[in-house]
């Protein structure tokens, strides 16, 4: 790993590994990943609240290429909401009126049931429904006729419908994320279900691709690539593939952040000497400086209500997060607590800013509340980087080390349910969580 310094948006001097291999983009060998990289999920810990919930399985699921049920109940347990069941040997379908005595016994507060049917066509009919078994109540359903390659997204909508009947807040189980790899020589933009399977190549090149974010209709990514020997801000269609040059001034083009109405993007520039922010029309064009500094600022966030844009800046001696008013004015800091806090990121609700701290030497999330100034250290791994919010803000994805291995996890605000979406091989980073699907 080079130490030099460089013309990109780093913070000068010493830069901890998880920055300086995000934006120096880590030129060293890792082992190839598969070509669609599947991922396993591994649930730990316990909430102090979780809704019991049985899931059985579903009818004609053995002769499915999807565990229909299975997917439900991984995604509900690593919400950090739910605590499952055991329902395995029951036979039961969407038409059946369960035995709620029988499942008050096994603690359920409530059961989902369902079939898989294969059509003469090649599709697939979904069915499922939800039951109140303390209430006896039933909870509703839905039915599904869908071709192979979207059982699993029907499988996240069914945990969607679930979550959101049992908890009166949206579930995220259907939403994306995107995050980097690299596989021997070569990088890639992957788009992968909130669970990381299902993974698609976005965009592949030799060279470095980093700090890429979902626009906030969930239509376009906006990234960096160093494609023609220089950091270069593009952003990529999801659907056809084109992409736009966004940002290719002098020096250094880097940290690309959508505002919320998705009209523009802060960036940071080093077109004028020290790196700086900037906002910049989401279709290119002139960039505005934001305000002057005698430090280097980078790695932009706006606020969920688009008033204001955080950030790090070195402007005190050591990286900190600041705020400023999108209009530019002067910036106030936010972070007080440690002696290096980078990479900020908001919660869509606008009550969180989830970060990392150096801490005796690691890397690890932490968590502000941003009315009351509360600050909690959520992990125990020690080379944490890139904290993304999913859109109903209860979830954090993020990238770390876990014994020797690039990994991407997801963890619950109060770090008490942790989930490993653990690849096969390559060096994993830069999540972002992308928004809401359209219903």
């Amino acid at each position: 790993m080079t130490t030099d310094r460089t013309p990109t948006n780093l913070l000068a001097a010493a830069l901890p590994q998880p920055l300086r291999r995000r934006l120096l983009a880590a030129l060293i060998s890792t082992p190839a990943l598969p070509a669609l990289a599947q991922f396993r999920v591994e649930v730990t810990g316990v909430g102090l609240t979780q809704l019991p919930i049985a899931i059985a399985p579903f009818r004609g699921e053995a002769q499915s290429p999807q565990k229909i049920a299975a997917i439900v109940q991984a995604d509900l347990e690593r919400s950090g909401q739910f605590r499952a069941v055991d329902a395995s040997g029951s036979a039961l379908d969407e038409t059946s009126r369960p035995d709620v005595a029988l499942w008050r016994q096994k603690s359920a507060d409530s059961l989902a049931t369902g079939s898989v049917t294969r059509l003469a066509d090649g599709r697939f009919d979904v069915r499922f429904r939800l039951w109140d078994v303390v209430r006896g109540h039933d909870l509703g359903g839905q039915s599904f006729v869908v071709t192979q390659g979207d059982l699993r997204l029907v499988a996240h909508r069914i945990a969607d419908y679930i979550y959101e009947k049992l908890t009166g807040e949206r579930g995220v189980f259907s939403t994306r994320i995107v995050y980097v790899a690299k596989a021997g020589t070569r990088y890639s933009l992957w788009v992968a279900d909130a669970d990381g399977e299902n993974a698609q190549s976005a965009l592949s090149s030799p060279e470095p691709i980093i700090s890429p974010a979902w626009s906030p209709n969930g239509g376009q990514i906006a990234y960096v690539s160093f494609e023609s020997r220089k950091p270069v801000v593009y952003v990529h269609d999801v659907v056809t593939g084109r992409r736009r040059l966004i940002a290719n001034f002098r020096g250094s083009n880097s940290a690309p952040a959508w505002a919320p109405d998705g009209r523009t993007l802060a960036v940071t520039l080093s077109r004028d000497g020290a790196s700086q922010l900037y906002t910049i029309d989401a279709n290119g064009g002139e960039p505005r400086r934001l305000m002057q500094s005698a430090g280097i600022d980078t790695e932009p966030v706006f606020s969920s209500d688009g008033r204001s844009i955080y950030f790090v800046s070195d402007r005190g001696g050591a990286p900190q997060v600041y705020k400023v008013p999108i209009n530019g004015g002067n910036a106030e800091r936010v972070t007080f607590t440690g002696t290096y806090n980078i990479s900020p990121s908001i919660s869509p609700d606008g009550r969180w800013l989830a970060y990392i701290s150096r801490v005796s030497g690691a890397f690890k999330l932490h968590v502000m509340d941003l009315s009351s100034g509360a600050i909690s250290a959520i992990t125990d791994t020690s080379a944490d980087e890139n904290p993304s919010f999913a859109p109903n803000s209860r979830l954090i994805v993020y990238a770390t080390q876990q014994q020797g291995r690039e990994a991407l996890m997801t963890s619950t605000l109060d770090g008490k349910i942790k989930a490993r979406l653990a690849g096969q091989g390559g060096d994993i980073r830069e999540p972002d969580w992308g928004p809401f699907q359209k219903q």
